[in-house]
């Protein structure tokens, strides 16, 4: 695999920041100056919230955050130290947050784990490990969740039903065995057949209208089949650890918005399985959002998922959640970024060429 490191650093530029939050702030505006039911007064209600109930979301937030960091240690066998595991999830999130979620920051991510010392074939086994648990949870777990949401899943807006009528369900499904598909085929290429997708992936890109592409797929192949010889031998406390470490990140970041919403409005228990279960479908939504983080789509589809829930605190919720759930990433990841690179790019050198010069000339005399 070629790391471009120009085009890593095009997505891992602080002047980034900007973009994602010019575009929320945006989004705010537009939804404060157009909705007759937003005023000042609706915005005096962030007072309101129960600071017990902040405080459990925010705990949330922090809980699944050290999720990541105990499982990317984790699945890098523990190479990583805490303190480089923090720097690693907090650019890894910062990449996701200036680039559009169908993007991703998965090359950024091996980018990354292999400046920190990890060989490129391992960095990105290891990535394409987390990708591949993350999707398993949404393909495994939204059947389970939408089974006790008993048909309460797909909000009733008027909004939503004048702009894409019975499209948002068309679009989840399709989303969804989209998602199922892709996390089938990865796993079996990663976990059983890698010689065989190349193959298939080989064959296919020889289609006569696809086949300038033939190169790019030779070489997506020969990546799988490292990565794959990268996780074979592992016992079974390691898949153990990387399985129950995903569950608990995810149902960390949905558990957020239940409390957040609890600060507001109380929630019985049949309503707090139709929050967690309707971020499913925000989820998916955000993903295909062709906008940094998702920022605009993200504020509108909250106030359209979740305003049966909250009476008069719809505006004023939308805006705590993205503050807990997204601006923090931007913030933090412009702060470290320079730090990281001063770390990686100078530090390491000059430590290098520290130990290199003794050995250079020893029978030099000073």
């Amino acid at each position: 695999m070629k790391i471009d490191n120009k085009e890593i650093f095009k997505t891992l530029n602080p002047n980034k920041v900007w973009v994602p939050v010019f575009i929320g702030l945006l989004i705010v505006f537009l939804m404060f100056y157009l909705d007759p039911n937003v005023n000042s007064q609706n915005l005096r209600g962030v007072f309101d919230a129960s600071i017990p109930f902040l405080l459990l979301a925010g705990l949330f937030i922090f809980l699944r955050d050290a999720g990541y960091v105990y499982r990317i240690r984790e699945v890098t066998d523990k190479h990583l130290t805490w303190t480089r595991a923090i720097y690693v999830i907090i650019l890894w999130e910062f990449a996701s947050a200036v680039t559009p979620s169908i993007v991703g920051g998965t090359a950024v991510a091996v980018f990354i784990l292999h400046k920190e010392g990890i060989p490129l074939g391992k960095a990105l086994a290891f990535t394409m490990l987390t990708a591949i648990m993350d999707n398993l949870f949404f393909v495994i777990g939204a059947p389970i969740i939408l089974f006790f949401a008993q048909g309460h899943i797909f909000p009733e807006s008027r909004v939503l039903e004048m702009r894409l009528g019975n499209s948002l369900q068309f679009l989840f499904w399709a989303s969804y065995g989209l998602y199922a598909v892709y996390s089938l085929l990865m796993a079996l290429a990663l976990f059983y057949r890698p010689r065989v997708f190349k193959w298939i992936l080989l064959r296919l890109f020889s289609i006569r209208w696809i086949r300038r592409w033939k190169y790019n797929a030779h070489q997506y192949g020969d990546q799988i089949i490292e990565a794959s010889k990268e996780l074979k031998g592992k016992n079974l406390k390691y898949w153990l650890i990387i399985i129950f470490s995903t569950l608990f990140i995810w149902s960390s970041r949905y558990l957020m918005l239940n409390a957040l919403i609890s600060a507001y409005e109380h929630l019985d228990a049949f309503e707090h399985i139709i929050v967690f279960a309707r971020q499913i479908i925000m989820w998916i939504v955000m993903m295909i959002s062709p906008t940094p983080g998702s920022s605009g789509t993200a504020e509108f589809f909250f106030s359209q998922f979740f305003k049966e829930f909250l009476t008069g605190y719809t505006f004023v919720t939308s805006i705590l959640w993205r503050m807990f759930s997204y601006y923090p990433y931007l913030i933090m990841g412009a702060i470290f970024l320079p730090r990281w690179v001063r770390q990686v790019f100078f530090f390491k050198k000059k430590e290098g060429k520290t130990k290199k010069s003794p050995n250079k000339n020893p029978d030099r005399k000073i």
